[in-house]
């Protein structure tokens, strides 16, 4: 019994070891796989000492029959934890490893979306201040307009004045020139708002075009950006997967080192 189980724990080291170099190590199936078969040799370890236990009592040396199958069964339990404390720091290391994959994508992916983010804040900067500008000239062309406007009110009553005067001359009744100022007051009124309507509808057929042109720039330097974090998302994408292959490799060639130490003790 005793020879069976120390030819026991050599077998399923084998088997554990060339298992191990055939799966990756970054397949969580893998660990899933060792670990059971771990879990069964101990299961099976403690059986054999139960039953080692048992026929030891029918035997003449009793206390020395228990020893040694005490002592049996504690070399193959060494053995499984031997092996239980390197799964279990492989196990570690796949996480760790996940980890600082995981925060390197987020890393990346905020840096690749920085130059968005300084493009549209510097949009932002540039539309609020051709809005600051244009209300400064709208502001100023007012003003410069409004000497103007007083000149065009002193002109229109001086003119009305006149015109009160000249129909007073040729006999006409205050109230039939009131009429005839209030038809032509009318008038007049109507001719604004029409001249107004022009220039409302020229305006902003004006404004119109600059916004579309603004539109048509802003898809472009947008398409340009979005050409440039493509290209830069790739390149990094494959960087990255350059490096985990690297990384892979790296930690496959200690897992072998690992495994050809374990198989030599």
């Amino acid at each position: 019994m005793a020879d069976a189980q120390q030819s026991t724990p050599g077998a399923s080291s084998a088997v554990a070891a060339s298992g191990a170099a055939a799966v990756d190590v970054s397949d969580s199936s893998d660990f899933d796989l060792r670990q059971k078969a771990l879990d069964g040799r101990t299961a099976d370890n403690n059986y054999r000492y139960a039953v080692a236990q048992h026929n030891c009592y029918s035997k003449f040396f009793v206390n020395h029959c228990l020893n040694s199958a005490r002592d049996d069964m504690r070399v193959v339990a060494a053995d499984i934890r031997k092996e239980q404390l390197a799964l279990d720091d492989e196990k570690r290391m796949q996480h760790a490893r996940q980890r600082d994959e995981q925060a390197a994508v987020k890393r990346a992916q905020y840096e690749a979306d920085a130059p968005g983010r300084e493009a549209q804040d510097a949009r932002n900067a540039q539309a609020y201040e051709d809005k600051q500008r244009q209300h400064q000239l709208n502001q100023a062309q007012r003003e410069a307009e409004a000497p103007q406007r007083s000149a065009n009110e002193q002109a229109y009553q001086q003119k009305q004045q006149q015109h009160a005067i000249d129909q007073a001359q040729r006999g006409i009744s205050p109230s039939q020139a009131a009429a005839n100022q209030k038809a032509y007051d009318a008038k007049q009124a109507d001719f604004q708002r029409k001249l107004d309507e022009a220039h409302r509808q020229a305006a902003q057929k004006a404004q119109e075009r600059v916004e579309k042109q603004q539109r048509y720039e802003q898809k472009q330097t947008e398409a340009t950006q979005h050409k440039a974090d493509v290209e830069e998302r790739q390149k990094q994408a494959a960087e990255k997967a350059r490096q985990k292959q690297d990384e892979q490799a790296k930690q496959q060639q200690q897992l072998d080192q690992q495994q050809k130490q374990q198989q030599q003790q």
